[in-house]
């Protein structure tokens, strides 16, 4: 019997590695003879990047980048085994998480520090870069990033601009580099959001206050988005405003799309391409997925539901385990799932059950194996 184990992290209690390992020992007690094939996987968002790598055997470097604000912090990045590929996630240099409450305003951040990933990584010589953008501090269309690569934003005056949010508004024009150390690598954007990159729903009014904005702020961004996606109809003939996921991480997916000439994807399709889902997915007999809660954002595109479909033209059924169940059977049925089952077993509170959460996954995977069997 080939079991494939393919969950997601529980956050706050296990890695997607430590889910794996927990299910191992499950699968060990019940099937000791069973065949088992560990994938940790991601959604795209938060630790897809470490995921990527370690599916890949590739290695971890660090590079000193600037955060949001321009403080310099130690960051991450991923190259794969083969050494061809970069596995980069923005909000390790650029993130919402780096910055103090009182720290956040998308006018005065940037996304210079992921460029600066971006450089870092084609040094290596890398032929594709894997790039997640969930969790920005910044609404800078990308320029940041770009400034880090050599593009310089100049004001009518001829002055060059800062990399922020607010200068988005001052740009008269953009200068293009000589040459671009990321010219020639493929990228690829985990991209979620289907987002125009200004207007109602767009970066600024939909994603601004959560990063600090107040209205007078969102109403200046959302301006400056404006006029980048102008000047760059005027001055390169590339139309961004409706691009689906152009508003995306403040409307770096804009400026992935025309600095990077990067390609937006959804973020499961992304991390389950990237590992070889499909050929893993080949000879199982049984698929054990999972993550800390299940819920209607779980059949919304998310991890559990891409692996289930793509099980689904395998024949192959899947399982998931999880922390808390929030779905109907109706739910879990459409979603294709064979079965999903909480691994807690007694009334605990929620500090308990994360300390508890590895023992509770081997419990759940034992009794999942032998009545599968």
């Amino acid at each position: 019997m080939h079991i494939l184990l393919a969950p997601d992290k529980f956050r706050g209690s296990l890695t997607a590695r430590e889910v794996t390992n927990a299910m191992t020992e499950g699968i060990r007690l019940a099937l000791p003879t069973a065949t088992v094939t560990a994938l940790p996987l991601a959604d795209g968002g938060e630790g897809t990047a470490q995921v990527l790598t370690e599916a890949t055997e590739g290695i971890w470097h660090t590079a000193t980048v600037y955060d949001p604000l321009g403080r310099s912090v130690e960051a991450g990045f991923g190259i794969s085994g083969d050494g061809t590929t970069a596995f980069i996630e923005m909000a390790l240099a650029s993130g919402l998480g780096l910055l103090k409450t009182e720290e956040r305003n998308p006018l005065y951040t940037s996304t210079y520090g992921t460029g600066e990933l971006i450089r870092e990584a084609a040094k290596k010589g890398v032929q594709k870069i894997v790039l997640g953008i969930g969790g920005s501090a910044t609404t800078d269309a990308g320029i940041g990033m770009a400034a880090a690569l050599g593009w310089q934003f100049l004001d009518a005056n001829g002055q060059l601009l800062e990399p922020t949010g607010a200068n988005l508004l001052h740009i008269a024009q953009l200068i293009r580099p000589d040459t671009n150390i990321a010219d020639g690598i493929r990228v690829a954007v985990a991209c979620d959001v289907t987002n125009p990159l200004f207007g109602p729903e767009g970066a600024a009014y939909i994603y601004g206050p959560q990063k600090g904005a107040d209205e007078q702020a969102v109403a200046t961004l959302d301006a400056g988005l404006r006029r980048f996606a102008r000047l760059v109809d005027e001055q390169y003939s590339i139309a961004l405003a409706q691009i689906p996921g152009a508003g995306a991480a403040g409307g770096l997916g804009a400026g992935a799309f025309f600095f990077l000439n990067a390609a937006l994807q959804p973020g499961v399709d992304l991390v389950l391409e990237t590992v070889d889902f499909d050929l893993n997915l080949a000879n199982a007999d049984l698929v054990l997925t999972g993550e800390g809660k299940l819920d209607r954002q779980t059949t919304q595109g998310k991890l559990i539901q891409g692996i289930a479909d793509r099980a689904k033209h395998a024949n192959a059924p899947v399982i998931a385990l999880c922390g808390t169940l929030d779905l109907a059977p109706e739910a879990i049925r459409q979603m294709g799932l064979k079965a999903a089952f909480s691994v807690l077993n007694q009334p605990q509170s929620l500090r308990e059950a994360m300390q508890t959460a590895y023992d509770d996954v081997v419990r759940a995977t034992f009794n999942v194996c032998r009545l599968f069997l």
